[in-house]
């Protein structure tokens, strides 16, 4: 895995005449990521700034932990048809911080007094919370479990299939997951999906049907990449975790408490989301069908055929972002659903995707460093310089590229890595042909390319 910077800058070298800087370590001077004030959309914004306000905890660590625990317990009853597969706002996220910088616990707490609240009003409305931490796959199937027989005595299963994952330290899962033998990643990649948690083993009776399981993590920087294998890249669990970097934004010794009238006003504007979603029927699967107006309809097209699929210039960021466009709709849902219509509108996919930004920027901050975020950047560039040359000529040999859309002003190397970058999206941007020389030219074959569009 990489080294992840911790966001410090390093001391910089200087010339032998003592008064520049090192291009080398210039570069990796860089700042942290910030969310845009899009994210903070609704009832999920006014949350997270009540949270925040007098505090040092950051706004947007407690919106995503909000946004994990309300995707929660509007539970399985509302949908969103893309094809043949119905979406539910079930979502995972992982608040990334530095320990003692990240205030990750205290992000998490006012959810919980709105929870406490919300309980008063009307306890069915509010999902069961595990915060003990997971080990198993039959652990977690026994916290929403279809009922088993015990000896004589038969348990009655659980009705509510809703579940908040509150695992403050998540590197607890991740090392689970290296145990050999152990499912619990395999459950939670189900849970995601919305797949029935079957037993293991044959030995095992515990089923648990419809799961809602949504969860909120947090870890440190250290922690995620030291211990991130590249079996949770490649099998699809890291990248179901909306990952979000967010530390402390100012520094006070006497933070102030959330005042009680406020909470319980959330949490009375959070029974109204609920209510309207019949989120207490929890008999009830997927009665509620939400759909995109056409206007969402457009902007969802335009940033699916763009920003959504973008090739990242990185395998492991690629990895870590394959799920941005589900994870987008989860959101709008979400958004869509507190301003409480089932319509999805342009301003929900807005909100929905500064979250996808930010985590897009956010995971970049952990998993890559400076230095070769900086050499992404630059053959990023070049490839969308490339791309629009090719589209403007309609084919190119490479050193027509090299001469004409650079003026023979960048390298060989730097060329072949952009060139190579477009060859490798998915779909491929341009294609390579080699074009034979006439029989009475000596010479290699010429290779020409052009865009795929």
């Amino acid at each position: 895995m990489r080294t992840v910077s911790d966001g410090s800058a390093s001391t910089p070298a200087t010339s032998p005449h003592g008064d520049e800087h090192d291009e080398a370590d210039v570069v990796a001077h860089r700042n942290a990521p910030e969310a845009d004030p899009a994210c903070l959309y609704g009832l999920i914004g006014d949350i997270a700034r009540a949270g925040s306000d007098g505090t040092e905890t950051n706004a947007h660590a407690i919106a995503v932990n909000f946004i994990a625990y309300l995707s929660c317990a509007i539970g399985r009853g509302v949908y969103l048809p893309i094809g043949n597969t119905r979406h539910h706002a079930r979502l995972f996220c992982l608040h990334i911080g530095r320990s003692g910088r990240g205030r990750k616990g205290d992000a998490v707490s006012l959810v919980l007094r709105i929870d406490r609240a919300l309980r008063a009003m009307d306890e069915t409305f509010a999902p069961q919370i595990h915060r003990g931490g997971l080990s198993t796959r039959e652990g977690l199937a026994a916290l929403i479990h279809d009922g088993y027989r015990q000896g004589r005595q038969d348990v009655a299963a659980i009705e509510d299939k809703r579940l908040w994952v509150v695992e403050s330290e998540f590197a607890n899962v991740l090392h689970q997951g290296r145990r050999d033998g152990n499912t619990l990643s395999a459950a939670l990649r189900d849970c995601w999906d919305g797949v029935d948690l079957k037993p293991a083993t044959k030995s095992n009776r515990l089923y648990a049907s419809d799961p809602h399981v949504c969860l909120s993590g947090a870890i440190s920087p250290g922690e995620l990449t030291g211990l991130m294998s590249a079996r949770e890249l490649t099998n699809g669990f890291a990248n179901r975790f909306l990952m979000i970097w967010a530390e402390r934004t100012r520094m006070l010794p006497f933070p102030k408490e959330t005042p009680q009238a406020t909470v319980e006003r959330l949490a009375a504007r959070t029974q109204e989301v609920l209510a309207f979603a019949q989120a207490n029927q929890h008999g009830l699967r997927e009665h509620l069908r939400m759909e995109l107006s056409p206007q969402a309809q457009w902007h969802y097209s335009q940033l699916y055929r763009s920003e959504l699929n973008s090739d990242l210039g990185d395998s492991m960021v690629g990895a870590l972002l394959e799920r941005r466009a589900p994870m987008l709709l989860r959101l709008a849902m979400l958004m869509a659903l507190t301003d409480l219509q089932i319509r999805i509108d342009a301003q929900h996919i807005d909100a929905a995707m500064a979250w996808i930004r930010h985590a897009t920027a956010s995971i970049r901050f952990v998993f890559v460093s400076a230095a070769e975020d900086a050499k992404l950047a630059q053959v990023l560039e070049l490839s969308n310089r490339v791309l629009a040359f090719l589209r403007e000529r309609g084919q190119a040999t490479r050193s027509q590229i090299s001469a004409e859309c650079f003026k023979g002003k960048v390298s060989k190397a730097q060329i072949d890595s952009s060139l190579e970058q477009l060859l490798a999206a998915t779909p491929p941007r341009i294609s390579v042909q080699w074009i034979e020389r006439p029989a009475d030219t000596p010479g290699t074959p010429t290779r020409v390319y052009w865009p795929v569009w």
